[in-house]
């Protein structure tokens, strides 16, 4: 099992043709921390129907690919830039699924009658 503390977007397009060493410069020119132990970075192409998830697990690198046979996923609109997901909403993204919907759950109060 891979280890994954922190999920992050690479916001806009990326060139999902090459490897893990143009995905890993991307990586250290685009994040402030360059690749960190047990993070995951989520890159899509520029039609949204492919992702690449890069992992460092301290020791090397991992990379992952998951295709849609139709449809896109809901990939942020932003051109640039990064933005951490939870585990659910990372979960919802993978399945093509409006993973933006997902918030904190809001508080209720209770009222004592």
């Amino acid at each position: 099992m891979i280890r994954i503390d922190c999920i992050w977007l690479a916001l806009g397009a990326s060139d999902l043709r090459g490897g893990i060493d143009k995905l890993l410069a991307q990586v250290v020119h685009g994040f402030a921390l360059g690749a960190q132990a047990h993070h995951a970075y989520v890159f899509a192409n520029r039609r949204a129907d492919r992702l690449k998830v890069l992992v460092f697990d301290g020791r090397g690198m991992w990379l992952c690919t998951r295709r849609l046979q139709s449809g896109s996923f809901a990939w942020p609109r932003e051109h640039s830039g990064a933005l951490t997901l939870t585990r659910e909403q990372f979960d919802w993204l993978v399945a093509g699924l409006p993973w933006q919907r997902l918030s904190a759950p809001q508080a209720q109060s209770i009222t004592v009658v």
